[in-house]
């Protein structure tokens, strides 16, 4: 079994994804160990989840379609047709095979940062708000749910859902069911 150490994961992700996307990384790493240290989450597992979120972001529509067809997962109908969220999918799978990184709480916050999930775990939640929330992230809301995330994680991720919720459905695009069944969980929780 082969060990990267970061030095060569930070390597590997250079030559795979844009500077602007390696950029955006290094800002949800500082957001990710930022809320893992006011949440109570484990730091090395946040900096590692964080680091390799967005590892196959920049593939092709084709290049995630042929390393899914290659690797077998499993996609549903719904990612099929919004290869967008394929993504975490895939950079978890290569986190767990060439990366060697066999913790589920790790491999489940890379793989669910593009949906969210029901019941997700606090790091799950950390990864998913630390992508909106980084501040090279620069959008309408994005202070309001930086305050937020200051009081309340769970309340910052239900606002973050509804932020993606909203915008996809003014786009017309194809609204994942696990990202409803996290918004429902979330609010089955705080009532």
């Amino acid at each position: 079994m082969e060990v990267h150490t970061i030095e060569e994961i930070h390597h590997k992700l250079r030559q795979n994804v844009s500077s602007h996307r390696y950029t955006h990384t290094l800002g949800v790493i500082d957001a990710a160990i930022y809320l893992a240290n006011k949440y109570g989450e484990n730091e090395e597992a946040a900096y590692m989840a964080a680091l390799l979120h967005d590892y196959a972001k920049d593939f092709s529509k084709e290049q995630l379609e042929e390393y899914i067809r290659q690797n077998n997962l499993e996609v549903d109908e719904i990612m099929a047709n919004a290869y967008q969220l394929i993504h975490g999918k895939v950079a978890a799978h290569i986190a767990k095979c060439e990366f060697n990184i066999y913790d589920e709480n790790i491999l489940n916050a890379i793989e669910y940062h593009t949906t969210g999930r029901k019941k997700m775990s606090k790091l799950e939640k950390i990864i998913y708000l630390a992508d909106f929330i980084e501040l090279g992230r620069n959008y309408i809301g994005v202070e309001e749910l930086r305050m937020i995330a200051e009081e309340n994680l769970d309340a910052a991720v239900l606002q973050a859902i509804n932020n993606t919720i909203n915008y996809v459905l003014s786009m017309g695009g194809l609204l994942h069911t696990n990202t409803v069944e996290a918004r429902n969980s979330l609010l089955y929780r705080n009532k």
